[in-house]
């Protein structure tokens, strides 16, 4: 059983998903010809925000992943109002925990350390647990002295955690710091969106930055931006190919290849 069959029946039960309909196209997708497309659309082209299974499947060597901190979950540290039962949906919804998926793995037989965010739960933005779960994967790759390979994708800062949850950007970037100064190996793939403390903090801090084709990498928004500016921002500015431009990312890969770079570049800058 692969990686994703695996963890979808512990999570529902049920390794039955329904068509995906591409939101640019409106095409149905059955999930088995979505897979093998690897999540992209095969009459338009369109990339869909893939789940933290569906990255799994694709990318790791099968049978290799082993997750820790599973079953690490937020509290309400500001008594923020309803923010418990927005949690339990997202839960519910996304079959997780928390937003972001940590362990160690194996991509083409080597090893690696891997932190994988997930939009579906509450957009993937950063509270206190994801912000911890993302350090200690980084602590655990400096122990292991592992590389650390990071899908990024996130709303920002989640703002029902206040305070607590923007010191999570200086947390986790102390521990990138710490796996850095080890001499190890921090690969960002930016996927869309990748957006407010999440890029400014450990998005923008891996040794070699890849962006998938056109995701969205930014701080704040365009209209915000241009409200505080006073000046037009051109068209696309936030987009991975403008980045890759002006030098905020190194390579736009597309996803079938993915796997074979991210294989290529931990094999290349391998001790061995």
């Amino acid at each position: 059983m692969s990686t994703l069959k695996t963890i979808l029946n512990t999570i529902t039960g049920n390794v039955e998903q329904p068509p995906r309909i591409c939101k640019k196209c409106n095409a149905e997708i059955p999930y088995d010809k979505y897979l093998a497309n690897h999540c992209i659309c095969p009459e338009c082209g369109a990339y869909f925000r893939m789940r933290a299974v569906e990255r799994l499947d694709e990318t790791v060597d099968k049978g290799s992943f082993q997750e820790i901190d599973r079953k690490l979950k937020s509290k309400n540290p500001i008594d923020f109002p309803d923010y418990k039962e927005k949690l339990d949906k997202a839960e519910k919804a996304s079959g997780l925990a928390e937003g972001v998926v940590c362990g160690t793995a194996k991509i083409d037989g080597s090893d690696c350390a891997l932190f994988i965010m997930d939009s579906a739960f509450m957009m993937g933005s950063m509270g206190t647990v994801v912000g911890e779960k993302i350090t200690r994967i980084f602590e655990k790759a400096t122990a292991l002295r592992l590389p650390v390979i990071g899908f990024i994708t996130s709303g920002g800062a989640r703002m029902q955690e206040g305070i607590f949850s923007l010191m999570q950007m200086a947390k986790v970037s102390g521990a990138v710091k710490r796996h850095s100064d080890a001499g190890l190996l921090y690969i960002a793939v930016l996927t869309d969106p990748t957006t407010g403390g999440i890029t400014a903090s450990f998005a923008m801090q891996g040794d070699i930055i890849i962006a998938e084709p056109k995701a969205l990498i930014g701080f704040a928004g365009q209209r915000v931006i241009e409200q505080t500016t006073g000046e037009k921002l051109p068209a696309g500015f936030q987009r991975a190919e403008f980045q890759l431009e002006h030098g905020f990312v190194d390579i736009i890969e597309e996803r079938p290849r993915m796997t074979y770079t991210l294989s290529k570049l931990l094999k290349l800058h391998s001790p061995r």
